[in-house]
């Protein structure tokens, strides 16, 4: 039994080990790759300097078009993360404080991701990576039910999201395998499918009365005198619960309400996303407008 005992330990602490020397092999390649996705990239860099920041989900990343921006003389670049929700546009945002960007304007998508306050786990799990190394991370992440094991637990955090950033990510990072992430300045163009889906129901969607993290973009702009453009962007014309963006107007009237700039089916891909002549339509009326 003694024996046995002796045995398990080992095997229990050989494993530990093994956690903790996996976990800082992963986290020291991470820590050296910004090719590939645009949080490395924001993590790896400092002292950056911006014109123009574009935060927001998927209907960021496919609505703006960087370089009509940098047409026009400003540096911008488009940081819309797909998939990702108000959590992380937020947490990307202080990051970029916390590594001492100069940013004089941030354009925000703000509005179907209003209705929720909660992380798209997708896409935050590639922040962990660094969890270790940024306060600002840990403190994002600390009201998370699953804080304590992505955290303490050496490893975890790997193996519970290996789909994007385990052994694969970690080793095309290792590599240094570039992605399509970073092209076009971070914007992302959708081309016409001609059979897509051009129909939405939002009937049951409503903004939040209080949505913290769209709280705080707008707390950390104001405390680093940048300028906050908020934007409802636009939806295809067969959408149901249209009024869904009045309701947001009603909840915060800085939002500017775009979404029935560009209808036309031909400008999009799918029902919520414009494809790239629609993009350039809607991209060409927020400079007129703002710049």
């Amino acid at each position: 039994m003694k024996k046995f005992l002796i045995y398990i330990t080992k095997i229990v602490l050989v494993t530990i080990l093994i956690a903790f020397l996996l976990d800082g092999l992963y986290t020291y390649i991470f820590m050296h790759s910004n090719n590939r996705g645009k949080i490395e990239k924001v993590f790896n860099s400092k002292d950056q300097k911006y014109d123009v920041v574009i935060l927001g989900s998927s209907r960021a990343n496919n609505h703006f078009v960087a370089q009509m921006f940098e047409e026009k003389g400003l540096k911008a670049f488009n940081y819309g993360m797909s998939g990702g929700h108000l959590f992380e546009a937020s947490l990307m945002l202080k990051l970029m404080i916390e590594r001492k960007y100069e940013i004089k304007n941030v354009i925000l998508e703000a509005d179907l991701n209003l209705s929720n306050d909660h992380q798209a786990e997708g896409i935050s799990a590639l922040f962990l990576p660094y969890i270790h190394n940024s306060q600002i991370i840990k403190e994002h992440f600390k009201e998370e039910n699953d804080f304590a094991e992505l955290y303490y637990l050496p490893f975890y955090r790997y193996i519970k999201y290996d789909n994007k950033i385990g052994f694969r990510e970690t080793l095309f990072a290792a590599f240094q395998k570039k992605t399509n992430t970073l092209d076009n300045l971070g914007y992302y163009p959708l081309v016409k499918h001609e059979n897509a889906n051009m129909k939405n129901n939002i009937v049951n969607l409503n903004p939040l009365i209080h949505n913290k993290y769209y709280e705080e973009i707008k707390s950390i702009c104001k405390a680093n005198n940048i300028n906050f453009i908020a934007v409802m962007t636009p939806i295809c014309e067969n959408t149901k619960g249209m009024n869904y963006f009045e309701k947001v107007k009603k909840v915060y009237p800085e939002i500017h309400n775009y979404e029935n700039v560009v209808i036309e089916d031909k400008y999009f891909s799918s029902c919520g996303h414009m494809n790239d002549a629609g993009a350039r339509i809607f991209t060409a009326k927020i400079l007129n407008d703002f710049f």
